[in-house]
């Protein structure tokens, strides 16, 4: 359950850090449950306060360099901090209600200073934000809205650059001051531009690092549920399905003895807490022996070899797998008190395998292969692993085998069958 409860949860991801204080400023209210609109929403958030950052900065290098000159552009950059500091109350009116009215705001702003500062003190830099900022805050599926903001910024930068007064309306004969402020426009353009992209670009590294893990994720628990090699036709998508015809299949049927009657009337936890440590053992054994587990039946287990090829090869290693079961099932436990058998059964023939189903996918192997398997385990002996005449045919001398004999086994008949011994030593 561990092991489920781990894929299913994944690994913790790479985390993007961001200071906590700016993760809280960013989800200022948003109310939306749409990704896409949550992630736009943050970024007019910090673009607002990065933009009231911008006014209140220029309204105290104007106000230190000259406070009566300038008192009514200081009211109106005061006003205009203020309201961008409020404009995340917005989102719940609309998706993007917010961003038009901060770029609004914005543009005013910059107009209204560029005709009371002056052209010279270059405060149209500003206008320059909108190419690499809006962007974030409309999306580029809003790239109409976003080129129709552009365009407006454009507009007002000639117009302010062209015939707003040069050295402003309110004292054009201080040149110093007009200085001091171009050059805080431009840092305060740098500034936000550099912390803008930061936040857009660890947004978007946070959002790739999350479906990353689930990518991950999820090809660990396609990995889990199918082959290795299903998974990845599955994933190439060149086959509409999933449909094989195997010849030399090797197929392992292992079923639990007096298992219904040892566990009547016991708790479900104690049943299942056998099972789970018999098939996790099993599981193990599997991949030791590079054998495919393709399912449980209730206290029966079923793995197959040779899906890849290499029919002797696979038997082989699912005889081994066989032997190893065999022994493993002597360190389990007792069930209800009683100390369970394992009757095991291998045949080797031909099957067909494929995925099926809609909600619930499985692979499957259907055919003689798994039919022969499955008599050979329940017409088999407790604490013996039979094997058909092909099984032994194709393992040849790898194993030692004691004849059991001919016996009749149902719908198919009278059928020679071995025991499965130790392996032999290599000559």
């Amino acid at each position: 359950m561990n092991r489920l409860q781990e894929l299913v949860r994944g690994q913790e991801s790479v985390k993007i850090y961001l200071p906590p204080w700016v993760e809280r400023l960013a989800d200022l209210g948003i109310t939306s449950k749409d990704p896409q609109v949550i992630r736009l929403q943050r970024l007019t958030n910090i673009f607002s306060y990065a933009s009231a950052f911008c006014a209140g900065s220029q309204l105290i290098v104007g106000a230190l360099q000259e406070f009566t000159a300038f008192l009514i552009l200081h009211f109106i950059l005061a006003t205009t901090a203020i309201a961008l500091l409020f404009i995340h109350r917005l989102h719940r009116y609309g998706p993007n209600l917010a961003a038009h009215l901060l770029v609004a705001i914005d543009l005013s702003c910059i107009f209204v200073m560029n005709w009371g500062f002056g052209s010279d003190s270059k405060v149209y830099v500003y206008y320059t934000l909108a190419g690499g900022v809006l962007i974030f805050i409309f999306g580029v599926e809003h790239w109409r809205t976003y080129a129709g903001w552009v365009a407006v910024a454009v507009a007002c930068m000639l117009v302010s650059m062209k015939l707003a007064p040069r050295e402003g309306l309110f004292l054009p004969e201080n040149h110093a001051v007009r200085e001091l402020i171009a050059a805080h426009a431009f840092l305060n353009t740098l500034t936000v531009m550099a912390f803008m992209v930061f936040f857009a670009v660890a947004t978007l590294r946070k959002v790739e690092t999350g479906l990353e893990a689930q990518y991950v994720r999820s090809s660990t628990l396609m990995n889990t549920v199918f082959p290795p090699l299903i998974v990845s036709r599955l994933i190439s998508g060149r086959e509409d399905r999933i449909a094989d015809r195997i010849e030399g299949l090797t197929v392992l049927f292992a079923d639990l003895v007096g298992f219904t009657k040892a566990a009547h009337d016991l708790p479900p936890e104690e049943i299942i807490g056998y099972l789970d440590g018999m098939v996790r053992c099993f599981d193990r054994l599997c991949a030791e022996n590079g054998v495919e587990k393709i399912k449980t039946i209730g206290d029966r287990y079923m793995a197959v070899g040779g899906l890849t090829g290499d029919s002797p090869g696979q038997a082989v290693a699912t005889a081994k797998l066989a032997l190893a079961i065999l022994r493993s099932q002597a360190d389990l436990p007792a069930l209800g008190g009683k100390r369970l058998a394992l009757r095991i059964g291998l045949h080797t023939g031909s099957a067909t395998a494929g995925i099926i189903g809609d909600t619930r996918f499985t692979y499957d192997v259907w055919g003689d292969a798994v039919n022969m398997a499955s008599r050979m385990e329940s017409h088999g002996l407790p604490g013996r692993i039979q094997v058909s005449e092909a099984f032994r045919a194709v393992v040849q001398n790898a194993f030692c085998f004691e004849e059991r004999g001919i016996i009749d086994i149902r719908g198919i008949g009278p059928t020679r069958t071995w025991f499965l011994g130790d392996a032999r030593s290599p000559t």
